[in-house]
């Protein structure tokens, strides 16, 4: 896929006011500094697109974009940021999961993934919540260029590993550099497929 469009179409903490769910949909979210906004920059090749900061938390709203016109890329606030008060965390917690929840054209959940650590308890238990709930979801590891490839192996081997102690089968797997360029190919092509195949559902 090649993305031709992307423009900004609205921030929201509602459902209800969210675009109308006619395209297909894909969130991206994950612990707070993962390097989310530089991923969704350089996979629209856009590089103010989403805001980026030094400081975790920044994305406090669900920010929706069209993308070429016919599907919608969604940025969403990353959890486990400790640094702010524990109201706001409710309320983002809170908007999060009522849009995980009910909103009828998301096709996947991109859930990213630092692939400098090892397997982290607060991602393992967002994505077992995505199963509990039935929300389809792969994996994005990000910021491979940070070290070697082996190292980034590694890590993902021992995410697999801990998964596969729930999980019958481990989702769909991306390793990432936003700075490098890497994986934004084979991510594309792999939404491409599933609104291709949503589209085949549908009619």
């Amino acid at each position: 896929m090649e993305i031709r469009s992307a423009e900004f179409i609205c921030s929201n903490t509602k459902v209800d006011k969210l675009p109308l769910p006619d395209k297909p949909e894909h969130a991206f979210i994950g612990r707070s500094n993962v390097g989310k906004s530089s991923l969704i920059n350089m996979l629209t090749g856009k590089r103010k697109l989403a805001k980026t900061s030094q400081t975790p938390g920044k994305t406090q709203l669900i920010n929706h974009f069209l993308i070429n016109g016919i599907w919608y890329m969604v940025d969403l606030p990353g959890y486990g940021y400790a640094r702010t008060s524990k109201k706001n965390r409710r309320s983002w917690e809170g908007f999060i999961t009522d849009y995980l929840e009910r909103r009828p054209n998301l096709q996947c959940v991109m859930v990213l993934i630092d692939s400098r650590l090892e397997p982290q308890a607060i991602d393992l238990e967002f994505i077992n919540w995505l199963g509990s709930r039935g929300v389809p979801f792969s994996l994005v590891f990000t910021k491979a260029d940070k070290q070697s490839k082996q190292k980034t192996i590694q890590n993902i081997r021992l995410f697999e590993r801990e998964m596969l102690k729930t999980w019958e089968t481990v989702p769909e797997i991306f390793i990432t550099s936003a700075e490098k360029q890497l994986g934004k190919e084979e991510l594309l092509e792999f939404i491409e497929g599933v609104n291709q195949a949503s589209q085949t559902s549908e009619e």
